[in-house]
């Protein structure tokens, strides 16, 4: 017999990945320079010359068992290090590579942290518009997602519905600023507030409140953003982050958990952490990847022409009369439709050659996601499309 739980999960495959799909084989049609693919957060700046450097330095010099054997079962300690030191000169923390294990990006250290803080049948906390894949995250480990409604004027955090279900039964608090996929950075003022609350609750309740906090898109931050360190608010944070987005190496799949090192039992942690790999089979991601992340830990693409694709988008949108909070930083846009049903827009939109995402599978309803990761030139030759979709179908001009 087969696991059915697993089965019934192809019924359920990601909307954004299906779209993707539909976007490639449109475009073996028409051309895909001609599709206006605005589905898959796939980063599309190049990875930094220093990191490219790295990995020939690595391949050439690098003595092989270093390179090519396994890793320690935590990581390799030079490279958490090299992490602990970076986030230290950064944030002003106090890590050390004890604090510190590697995995395979930002949903691999999510997967540790919820085992490591939860059993079966706890609840985890997070809060719409959320990345889809936090249901599978979260439910397959044997804890229950449990989502806040959106708080859809500012895309902050709804504290009174929050506060309402922060019950007993709540042992983490999943969040990820900046945003996907709304682009909003959460502000120092919901931080601190976030932060308060949580410590009331775990006061009243007796036991400890984990806040995982998931920050892949953490150096995609626009102009006259403040850049908050979740950890440095509350003490029992568990950091996940990924090069995916900072260093344009998504398929590399290289990240780590950061254990605030004020966080009741640190270092026991992340030595479960290996433990949880034993678990669920993760064993340690490439050495040679770990080695030349370490290389280039401060680095990032270029990354402004995200800022540039927003600023376009947002003002386009504007003018042909959406709703939008503006995003403050990552490359997603998230206005609010122009009809009640956000997949019947998405639709339609697809006659036009825009491929939009949906905001359903994101908790809310309403509302659609442009990923606007694509070149600058194919942005802006994306609006007369934009434009005769939204006149044709809406009658807006």
């Amino acid at each position: 017999m087969i696991a059915e739980q697993y089965k019934e999960m192809l019924n359920g495959k990601s909307v954004i990945r299906e779209l993707s799909e539909y976007a490639t084989a449109r475009g073996k049609e028409i051309g895909y320079e001609n599709v206006f693919d605005y589905s898959l957060g796939n980063p599309s700046v190049p990875a930094p010359e220093s990191f490219k450097e790295a990995m020939i330095k690595l391949l050439t010099e690098g003595d092989a068992m270093e390179v090519h054997g396994y890793s320690p079962s935590l990581g390799i300690v030079s490279v958490k290090e090299k992490v602990a030191a970076s986030l230290n000169r950064r944030f002003g923390m106090s890590y050390t590579f004890r604090h510190i294990f590697m995995t395979a990006g930002a949903a691999g250290a999510i997967a540790h942290a919820v085992r490591a803080v939860t059993v079966p049948g706890d609840e985890v906390l997070t809060f719409a518009p959320h990345f889809p894949e936090y249901h599978p995250y979260i439910n397959l480990s044997g804890a229950k997602l449990k989502v806040v409604p959106a708080d859809t004027e500012k895309f902050q955090i709804n504290f009174a519905v929050f506060e309402e279900m922060l019950t007993d039964k709540v042992m983490a608090v999943l969040i990820n600023t900046p945003n996907n996929p709304s682009g909003i950075v959460y502000t120092r003022e919901t931080l601190e507030k976030l932060a308060d609350i949580m410590k009331r609750k775990s006061e009243e309740y007796g036991h400890d409140i984990y806040l995982i906090s998931d920050e892949p898109y953490r150096e995609i931050l626009f102009e006259g953003v403040e850049e908050v360190y979740v950890s440095k608010l509350y003490d029992n944070t568990i950091s996940c982050y990924s090069y995916s987005k900072s260093l344009s190496i998504p398929g590399e799949r290289i990240g780590y958990i950061a254990v605030n090192p004020a966080c009741k039992d640190a270092e026991t942690i992340v030595n479960m952490c290996g433990q949880i790999s034993r678990g669920i089979g993760h064993n340690c991601p490439s050495s040679i990847i770990q080695l030349a992340a370490a290389e280039t830990v401060d680095d990032t693409s270029e990354l402004s022409v995200y800022e540039t694709n927003m600023n376009i988008l947002y003002d386009e949108l504007i003018k042909l009369g959406f709703t939008c909070v503006k995003p403050g930083g990552t490359f997603y846009i998230f206005p609010k439709a122009l009809e009640e049903d956000a997949k019947a827009f998405c639709e339609k939109a697809k006659k036009y050659d825009l491929i939009l995402v949906p905001g359903d599978s994101f908790g809310c309803p309403g509302y659609f996601r442009m990923a606007y990761c694509i070149a600058t030139e194919k942005v802006e030759r994306s609006l007369p499309a934009l434009r005769k979709f939204v006149e044709t179908e809406y009658g807006k001009r």
